[in-house]
């Protein structure tokens, strides 16, 4: 994240029909805040309006130029992708394009709650409906939909030539947050391969800046992923049965303010090992204690 400059307030060209606009909504789960996309020479596609804040909304507008919009596509509904939507409609009536409403990956188990919940926006409901392989043309450009649930279960990406803007998925500055029951370590990594299956050349993130070699940061994120589960396994044939004390043994130096973050992901990596099968729990979520099968 360090090399990125957001440059906030300026849509930044990443080629003829295609610019960033970078919210200043910089966090822990945000990099240097969210991006907006602009695709479009004569006629514009807007993907993800970014949070509710007014001066980015216009920075939007201002880079928009007058020209007609004709969609405003949203990769996934975590509310800093889309809180800006309500203000974003008042400038362009276009029609929002998404793969549907905002929900849990998976059901909650008696007792469970989303902790979660309220970074998700259950009230979005797109104006037009898009599956994997779906077409969004307006007649100057086109973008195609790929499914990639797994940081949110109604997470697209979308595809446009040689780029792939890839929204959360994949992100440009940290590993992507799987925080069940919000989302899910098993389709995660089933999206990551589906990616792979493509032949893009570069990735434009939601947060961070261009990844120019994307099939060898994919493997690396997977890599990554399963070098976490293999290690996951290991601390709990040493005895360590909960998920605060695997994310002591785990992430040594960690943010405070990611700690639950990290404990979300731990618990993905152990719902998707019991789904395999090489793990049991007493009880479940972050409370349950774990054992190898």
């Amino acid at each position: 994240m360090s090399d990125f400059d957001p440059q906030y307030g300026k849509p930044v060209s990443l080629g003829p029909q295609l610019a960033r606009l970078t919210a200043p909504n910089s966090g822990p789960f945000t990099g240097a805040g969210t991006n907006t996309y602009l695709i479009g020479a004569e006629r514009v596609m807007i993907v993800d309006p970014g949070p509710a804040d007014p001066a980015h909304i216009a920075a939007i507008v201002a880079a928009v130029e007058g020209r007609p919009v004709s969609h405003i596509l949203v990769t996934h509904t975590h509310r800093d992708h889309v809180d800006g939507l309500p203000l974003l409609r008042e400038a362009f009536a276009a029609p929002t394009v998404g793969e549907g409403p905002h929900r849990e990956s998976r059901a909650l188990q008696a007792g469970e709650t989303n902790p979660f919940r309220s970074a998700g926006d259950y009230d979005f409901k797109p104006d037009i409906v898009i599956a994997d392989g779906d077409v969004v043309d307006n007649g100057e450009v086109a973008v195609s939909a790929i499914a990639t649930p797994g940081h949110a279960a109604n997470h697209m990406a979308y595809a446009l030539g040689e780029d792939c803007l890839t929204g959360d998925h994949v992100m440009g500055w940290s590993t992507t947050v799987v925080a069940p029951p919000d989302g899910s370590m098993a389709a995660y990594l089933r999206s990551l391969d589906r990616l792979l299956q493509e032949r893009h050349s570069r990735y434009l993130p939601g947060h961070g800046d261009a990844i120019d070699e994307p099939r060898k940061a994919v493997s690396a994120m997977r890599s990554h992923r399963l070098m976490r589960e293999r290690a996951i396994v290991e601390r709990l044939r040493n005895g360590d049965e909960t998920i605060p004390a695997l994310v002591a043994a785990l992430y040594a130096g960690l943010d405070p303010r990611l700690e639950g973050a990290a404990g979300l992901s731990v618990l993905a990596h152990l719902e998707k090992l019991a789904d395999d099968g090489r793990v049991t729990s007493e009880g479940h979520g972050i409370g349950a204690r774990w054992h190898t099968a």
